[in-house]
């Protein structure tokens, strides 16, 4: 009996040790969209769960800028090492990566994307771009609600505002666009007078913003809704000295903007959660991988909302992008 018990212990300590070598053999990739603090966060959060589960998580090179032709050849290059067991990745856009991302998953390589998606991001219903796992990212279309929400209330529910957005063919920024529009709609006294694309050129976002004061002196808030065109936005409005008199809600809660907001030049900043969404893409690609688990067709994390009252709190510095 006692030879039995031992043997059938050694069985459970090689099995065991063959379970960790496995795991520890697994490779996930990140593909981000662009060089910026929201990536960087999350490239930390993923890293992070990917030590924490004994995997090893491979980074394709940063893009210098938005796109896909600075995305498409770096995401090809990352493929072609040959040893990725799954890759999460934030398309550039809605349709020119479906061609690019559906050749590599029908080479083997699983997918989940992270902060934008194909398509509409409906990866239930039958098309040609249902192939991810899974879609893990805000509720966009929510938080650009809340923004209007919250700009309306700064303003007494009245007056003009302009949107300052990026790219129209992304899915994150159009949701946050489309959001907005339907929150400013609940408010009757409330005008959008304007929305302009800045290509993710800071430069550009100010200009634009910019010129929309000059057409709008009576105007009473922007909305950047990403990294870039919220820091054109707020220089512009800065450079008018307008700072306080026009109101600036912003999205993502870089250092940069955080610091801008305690000065005063912003009013409002909705941040993501970068890091979660990285630590999320890991530890469902590892189920994914090791246990065969079906992952949920939409992982959305939560968002918070900095303000000047509590920009400050010691809860709100684990929204602060790092």
């Amino acid at each position: 009996m006692k030879k039995l018990i031992i043997g059938m212990l050694l069985i459970c300590l090689v099995l065991s040790f063959v379970s960790v070598a496995c795991a520890a053999k697994l490779k996930i990739a990140f593909m981000p969209g662009i060089a910026d603090p929201f990536y960087f966060t999350m490239e930390k959060g993923a890293k992070a769960k990917a030590e924490e589960l004994g995997v090893e998580l491979i980074v394709g090179e940063y893009p210098k800028a938005w796109g896909p032709e600075y995305q498409v050849p770096i995401l090809k290059a990352l493929v072609a090492r040959g040893d990725i067991d799954l890759l999460f990745t934030a398309p550039t856009s809605t349709e020119a990566l479906i061609p690019v991302l559906k050749e590599i998953s029908d080479s083997g390589i699983p997918i989940i994307t992270v902060d934008t998606y194909l398509g509409d991001g409906d990866y239930t219903k039958p098309s040609n771009y249902n192939f991810p796992l899974a879609f893990i990212g805000t509720d966009n279309f929510l938080g650009g609600q809340v923004v209007a929400g919250q700009l309306a209330l700064m303003l007494g529910g009245k007056g003009k505002v302009f949107l300052e957005n990026t790219n129209p063919d992304v899915s994150s920024v159009m949701g946050r666009e489309l959001g907005f529009r339907a929150g400013i709609k609940m408010f009757p006294d409330m005008e959008l007078v304007g929305v302009e694309y800045c290509l993710d050129v800071q430069e550009t976002a100010a200009a634009q913003v910019n010129a929309a004061l000059l057409k709008n002196p009576d105007l009473g808030a922007v909305f950047g809704v990403n990294v870039f065109s919220a820091q054109g936005a707020y220089q512009a409005i800065t450079s008018a000295g307008l700072e306080g008199a026009v109101k600036v809600a912003t999205w993502d809660a870089t250092e940069t903007l955080i610091e801008a907001l305690k000065r005063g030049e912003v009013d409002l900043i909705l941040a993501q959660m970068p890091a979660e969404m990285g630590a999320l893409c890991v530890e469902w690609g590892v189920k994914y991988l090791t246990e065969g688990a079906e992952i949920p067709k939409k992982v959305i994390p939560g968002f918070f909302v900095f303000t000047q009252e509590n920009v400050n709190d010691p809860e709100a510095q684990k929204y602060i992008y790092k």
